[in-house]
């Protein structure tokens, strides 16, 4: 269950840290559904015309950066209201997927190609394997890696640059950058392009794992990378454990099929009622602890 569970927490994850540069740069980015998609299947279509992984992966990520760019100099340059613009984002990805697809390949449905290549898995080098290090470690594909290491480099980013530290100023204190000569919407553009990328990316590494796009792959993943920010407190170390929580309950939830007496589409709904359980709960400890902060 380990490993399904991190193959499935990766793109999750990678799409929460990229919203949460936005969300810490003060702009909730909630077209990261819409974002996945694009990089979703933009990944299918170039890695199928190349029959490259690596230039199916890029362009997902300029994919999805460029249509986080449309979304930044709307919601910033000509002064729109960010969450209608997300959602328009997110409809725009929705509808004009299915028709750039028919128009390409003559269907607005499933996209498998023949040969089609899917991420690698790491294997090691020599025969002598403990079983439960082995597979703790090692077996997993590549986006599960990329992951954790973009979790490390996230934290990195924020806590330990200039970069980061202005860019927290942003969401906290915009004009405390003013006053030094800087202009927050710059920084805001920044970390939104930079949301695009971490969407684009995991939508795919959603597709790729499993080598065909599929009308609504993400299921809501977008919105489940959302919510890992603040189940996370915020935090990259707090988005991985959230997300792989989600990813858990979702194999969890796939495992019990067959073996549990429920319909199959209560225990499919299992991993997004205990995420909304969870923003419940992450609420209630909220207002718990600003109302004890406020009393004193």
């Amino acid at each position: 269950m380990i490993v399904n569970s991190l193959g499935i927490m990766a793109p999750i994850l990678i799409a929460g840290l990229g919203g949460l540069l936005s969300e810490r740069a003060g702009v909730l980015n909630i077209s990261l559904e819409g974002l996945m998609l694009t990089g979703a299947f933009t990944a299918i279509v170039v890695t199928a015309s190349t029959g490259s992984i690596l230039l199916g992966a890029t362009a997902a990520v300029i994919a999805g950066a460029a249509l986080a760019l449309v979304f930044s100099i709307i919601s910033i340059d000509l002064g729109s209201n960010i969450f209608i613009t997300g959602l328009g984002i997110n409809l725009l990805a929705q509808g004009a997927i299915p028709f750039i697809s028919n128009q390409m390949f003559g269907t607005k449905g499933v996209l498998r190609f023949a040969e089609m290549p899917i991420l690698p898995r790491l294997e090691l080098a020599f025969e002598f394997r403990v079983p439960l290090v082995h597979d703790f470690l090692f077996g997993h594909h590549i986006g599960v890696y990329l992951s954790i290491l973009l979790t490390a480099l996230t934290w990195f980013l924020l806590y330990r640059t200039g970069f980061g530290l202005r860019l927290r100023s942003v969401g906290s204190n915009p004009e405390a950058l003013r006053l030094r000569g800087l202009t927050p919407e710059h920084y805001k553009r920044i970390a939104i392009v930079l949301s695009g990328v971490g969407a684009g990316l995991g939508g795919a590494l959603l597709a790729l794992r499993l080598g065909v796009y599929l009308p609504n792959i993400t299921s809501g993943r977008g919105w489940i990378a959302l919510v890992t920010i603040y189940l996370g407190y915020r935090r990259p170390g707090g988005v991985l454990i959230a997300a792989f929580v989600f990813a858990f309950a979702e194999t969890v939830s796939m495992a019990a099929q067959g073996v549990v007496a429920l319909p199959n589409t209560v225990l499919l709904s299992l991993p997004y009622v205990l995420t909304v359980i969870a923003m419940v709960v992450y609420s209630a400890v909220r207002h718990s602890g600003a109302r004890r902060h406020y009393s004193r």
